[in-house]
C-alpha cells in the first residue's frame, strides 16, 4: 500500500492556529486552488473576521512565501498532488479547536469536500470545484481551459505558468481586459499539472486520489457555488457535484452566481460570493455559536 508523508504545517499556519484557538471563535479555514496562492484569500480574511470569525488560510505542500518568490521558483509545486494537500489541510482541520467552516476555490473546493468527508468541518462551501470521481460531465470549455496542462502528459511532473490569453479565457473571461491583466499580475502563479492528471483520470482508476463518499453521515452541510459564466468548471461540472452530494443526509445547497466567471473569489466581485457563505454559513456554522 502506498502512503504519502503530510507536509508539516508551516509556522504561518501555526500562528493563525493559535491564534484561532486562543480566541474562542469559530474558524473559517480557506483553501485556495491552482495558479493561486494563500494571499489570494487576503480580502476575505479581513471580510471573514468582521463577521466574527477567526480565519486560517492552508498553504499547499512547498508554497512559496508570496507571489514574487513562487515567480522566482516556478518549479516549487512540481509533483504536490491531490492527496498530500487534503491530507494537509486535514490536519490543520484536526489541529483546531472546534470544527471549521471549511471554504474552498477551484481545487480547493475539491479538496474541502474531501477534508469534510473525513468529518472535520462544521459546514463546507466549495465554489466552482474541480469535479471529484464519479461527477461525468466534461464540457469542451473545460477541455480547452485545461488543455495548458492536459496537452502534455510531461506536465504530469511539472508546473505550468498561464499565457495572459490562457489565463483570461479559464480564470478572468467575466471581467474587463483591464481588469483581468491586473488579476494576473497580482495573483498567477506556476501550478502543479498532477492535480489536473489525477481529475481526468479519476474515472478510470479504481483508487482515485479525488474519491469522495457522498453519502457520509459525518460530512456536514454543503453549499456548492457556482459561476455562471465559468469556464473551466463550467455549471454542468458545478451542479452534477451537487447532484450527487444530494445523496448525503445532511443539508446540500447549490448557488448559481449570475455574470461570474473562475476569479469569483479574486475579482472585483468577491464580496458577493463571501456573502453567499456567509448566509450559507449563518444557519450551520454560526459566527455566534
Amino acid at each position: 500500500m502506498t502512503t504519502t508523508a503530510i507536509t508539516p504545517i508551516t509556522d504561518r499556519e501555526a500562528r493563525q492556529i493559535a491564534r484561532a484557538n486562543a480566541s474562542g471563535r469559530p474558524t473559517a479555514l480557506l483553501v485556495h486552488g491552482l495558479w493561486l496562492l494563500d494571499s489570494s484569500w487576503d480580502a476575505w480574511r479581513d471580510h471573514l473576521e468582521a463577521a466574527g470569525y477567526a480565519v486560517v488560510v492552508a498553504q499547499w505542500p512547498n508554497e512559496p512565501a508570496d507571489v514574487a518568490d513562487a515567480r522566482r521558483r516556478p518549479d516549487a509545486f512540481s509533483g504536490v498532488g491531490v492527496q498530500e494537500v487534503t491530507d494537509h489541510v486535514a490536519a490543520i482541520a484536526a489541529a483546531l479547536d472546534r470544527k471549521p467552516l471549511l471554504i474552498g476555490h477551484s481545487f480547493g473546493g475539491l479538496l474541502v469536500q474531501r477534508v469534510a468527508d473525513r468529518g472535520l468541518a462544521a459546514a463546507t462551501v466549495a465554489i466552482d470545484p474541480a469535479p471529484f470521481k464519479g461527477v461525468l460531465p466534461l464540457p469542451a470549455s473545460t477541455l480547452k481551459a485545461s488543455s495548458p496542462v492536459l496537452g502534455n502528459p510531461a506536465n504530469r511532473t511539472r508546473t505550468v505558468t498561464l499565457t495572459f490569453d490562457q489565463f483570461r479565457y479559464g480564470f478572468a473571461n467575466a471581467v474587463t481586459e483591464d481588469e483581468a491583466r491586473e488579476l494576473y499580475a497580482h495573483h498567477h502563479v506556476a501550478a502543479p499539472g498532477r492535480p489536473l492528471f489525477q481529475a481526468a483520470t479519476a474515472n478510470l482508476n479504481p483508487k482515485a486520489a479525488t474519491t469522495i463518499d457522498t453519502r457520509n453521515p459525518d460530512r456536514g452541510p454543503l453549499l456548492i457555488i457556482s459561476g455562471e459564466k465559468d469556464t473551466i468548471v463550467p455549471r454542468a461540472i458545478a451542479h452534477a457535484a451537487f447532484r450527487m452530494q444530494s445523496r448525503n443526509a445532511a443539508t446540500t445547497e447549490f448557488v448559481e452566481i449570475a455574470g461570474r466567471g473562475h476569479s469569483l473569489t479574486i475579482d472585483s466581485g468577491w464580496r458577493e460570493v463571501a456573502d453567499a457563505a456567509l448566509a450559507f454559513a449563518a444557519q450551520h456554522a454560526p459566527a455566534g455559536s
